[in-house]
């Protein structure tokens, strides 16, 4: 088979002629043409396409990139922050300890009762590893478990601090307690023993007597004031005893005070140690201005001139 082309532009036409081997290249080679010119352009355009794709995935990746990156800075920064209020807080809890370790250590020496248990000068005991320098440039994770170290050895150390002050404010409060209820001292500001405890001569019948006190002769309206801190069980008249204040102070024991000119206290009042009660006078069974003064252990009169001249503890 023969293949006449006729060229516009050409006035000499060509003849392909299919028998012959040459021919069939070219004749082949025009048929393919369109075909490879059609697969070059959808690989082009492939190509561009994904090149374009690439590209914008790039950029997605840069802009995540990016954004991670700000969230770690930011978290960088709020870490930072945290940590250097950790810093300021540790600093403010060292402080406070080194000013409660003073003041416990100035407490027990007052009180006398450094015998080691209260020994606020020493550090407790502790253990543990082995912190880093600042040299070592530690990271954060590091540095915040440093802190979280340091902020509960010094809890430690407060707590172990406010047991011993707490126990030592029980053994003061003990000992508080028992100065002022220790009974101790003369009943009246000014004044002298006119009469002692037992037997003695009554001054109205001139018989032979037992007195269950003793008196304190003085002016009138002199203070009368408590030998130890106690309530008051009674202020008021009492066959024989004229005005009196009765005063219970605990461990079975009550004093009295009689012949009052005025009282200072009612029923129910707590008063202390030294503390005005009356006021000298001769009311009741008296012969003048006097105190007549009386301890009782669990309803026993005592001898109050083993009180009025005993030792304060």
């Amino acid at each position: 088979m023969k293949l006449i082309l006729l060229p516009r532009r050409v006035s000499q036409s060509f003849t392909l002629d299919t028998s012959k081997s040459a021919h069939q290249l070219i004749l082949m080679g025009l048929l393919l043409l369109p075909f490879a010119l059609g697969s070059l352009s959808f690989w082009f355009y492939q190509s561009v396409q994904r090149q374009n794709s690439e590209s914008e995935l790039m950029i997605q990746w840069q802009q995540e990139l990016a954004r991670q990156a700000e969230n770690v800075e930011q978290t960088q920064r709020q870490v930072g922050d945290e940590l250097s209020a950790m810093t300021v807080k540790v600093a403010e809890l060292q402080a406070r300890l080194m000013r409660l370790d003073a003041l416990g250590e100035q407490v027990a020496s007052v009180a006398q009762l450094d015998n080691g248990e209260f020994d606020f000068s020493r550090r407790p005991a502790l253990g543990g590893p082995e912190l880093l320098s600042d040299d070592d440039a530690l990271s954060v994770l590091d540095k915040h478990s440093s802190l979280q170290l340091m902020l509960g050895q010094l809890v430690t150390h407060i707590d172990n601090r406010e047991q011993q002050l707490a126990l030592l404010d029980k053994q003061l409060t003990a000992r508080d307690t028992r100065l002022q209820t220790f009974i101790a001292g003369k009943p009246v500001a000014k004044g002298w023993m006119s009469s002692s405890f037992g037997y003695r001569t009554d001054p109205f019948s001139g018989k032979r007597s037992w007195h269950d006190g003793v008196d304190f002769a003085g002016k009138a309206g002199v203070h009368v004031i408590a030998v130890a801190s106690g309530v008051v069980t009674h202020a008021g008249r009492k066959s024989g005893y004229g005005n009196i204040v009765e005063l219970n102070h605990g461990n079975g024991y009550v004093t009295r005070y009689a012949h009052n000119d005025t009282h200072t206290v009612t029923v129910g009042d707590i008063v202390d140690k030294g503390q005005v009660i009356a006021t000298m006078g001769s009311s009741g069974r008296s012969t003048g201005p006097h105190v007549h003064f009386e301890v009782l252990k669990n309803g026993e009169p005592m001898n109050p001139e083993r009180y009025i001249y005993r030792a304060s503890l």
